[in-house]
């Protein structure tokens, strides 16, 4: 990102079950603090699907470093209220089996004007068919400038950069298209995209399977002292007791099958549930921007408590040792504030936002 780092935004949801907030809400950090945060447009929702279910939930952000872009990528569900609602399907067992496959796109060139929303559909083979996926929920990504080899990249505008996207379905067998088998569960799925749009779109393949359900995946990277990167996934598991739990690696390739991941910490933040580890899902992490590799160096996790709590931190100053909840009276965040993510901005783009 050009120009020097001050300020954060966050990207989230809110849950009201008597009124319809499931809509996309944007604060800013006051100032360059990542401890305090500041709802924009007046705590109001600063955009609404029109599209898909007409709700958004585990909204991300972030930009292509290539174009400028901007975008924000929701999964496409309407918990309270809508049409599940009047129609009887509205349960967890529903939607995870039969929800949409759709993920909820907007763009920006200037986080103030948005384009959208449109639908970008995760469950498109390359060949047009689809697979048969129970809902897309959970989306996030990484960009990974050398994506594409030359070859390929040829194929893509000549550009070798991309986004290696993960979120959380439910994969079916082609022959079971009422998706009834009862072994199926909940796995982290990966594909690439330069823009979200279907026709950029590739499926990869399976990313996390435990045997058990898996979803919520937030990852961030930091450099090696050897020009490596190291990177880290932070997921929720809802079957072997692990709660949210932390692994890394060393991997160039990190989303290839054959990559070996090493557990850091399980039953993150269950202290916030009262010890419950299921208690605590939706993570999403960040880092200071001020980062310099030093042991000053700042890393942030929020885990939104449910069902109703929302958002509450947690801090680290070295990722491999874990993290540990933030003990500082000063933290603000408004109350509900749920799943979402946090980027990084330049003082010209905070100032254009405040």
């Amino acid at each position: 990102m050009a120009g020097k780092s001050y300020g954060y935004l966050m990207v989230h949801f809110r849950e009201a079950p008597h009124g319809y907030a499931e809509r996309i809400y944007l604060d800013r950090s006051d100032g360059d603090d990542p401890r305090r945060w500041i709802p924009l447009n007046g705590g109001e929702p600063v955009l609404t699907s029109t599209i898909g279910t007409t709700g958004v939930r585990d909204p991300h952000i972030i930009r292509n470093p290539e174009t400028g872009v901007w975008y924000i990528i929701a999964t496409d569900l309407r918990v309270f209220g809508g049409r599940d609602a009047e129609e009887g399907n509205d349960n967890w067992g529903y939607w995870s089996h039969h929800g949409s496959t759709n993920l909820i796109i907007w763009q920006s060139d200037d986080l103030l004007h948005w384009r959208g929303p449109r639908t970008l559909d995760v469950s498109r083979r390359a060949d047009g068919s689809r697979m048969e996926l129970g809902m897309a929920w959970a989306c996030e990504c990484l960009w990974v400038p050398d994506y594409y080899d030359e070859d390929r990249a040829a194929g893509h505008g000549g550009g070798r950069g991309a986004f290696v996207m993960y979120w959380s379905s439910r994969p079916f067998a082609d022959d079971d298209p009422e998706h009834t088998d009862p072994e199926s569960h909940d796995t982290v799925l990966w594909g690439a995209t330069t823009d979200f749009t279907n026709e950029t779109y590739e499926y990869g393949g399976v990313f996390i399977d435990t045997g058990g359900n898996s979803i919520d995946t937030t990852m961030i990277q930091r450099p090696l002292p050897d020009g490596g990167t190291r990177t880290y996934r932070i997921t929720k598991d809802n079957s072997h007791g692990n709660g949210i739990w932390m692994e890394r690696t060393d991997a160039k390739r990190w989303w290839m099958p054959e990559t070996q991941w090493t557990t850091i910490q399980t039953r993150i933040g269950a202290e916030y549930a009262g010890g419950e580890p299921g208690g605590v899902e939706g993570p999403a992490v960040f880092a200071n921007h001020h980062n310099d590799g030093g042991a000053g160096d700042e890393w942030y996790l929020l885990v939104d408590v449910i069902p109703s709590v929302g958002y509450r931190p947690m801090v680290t100053n070295d990722l491999d040792a874990g993290w540990r909840l933030l003990d500082d009276a000063d933290f603000s965040l408004a109350a509900h504030t749920k799943h979402g993510g946090v980027v990084s901005l330049t003082r010209e783009e905070y100032d254009r936002l405040s």
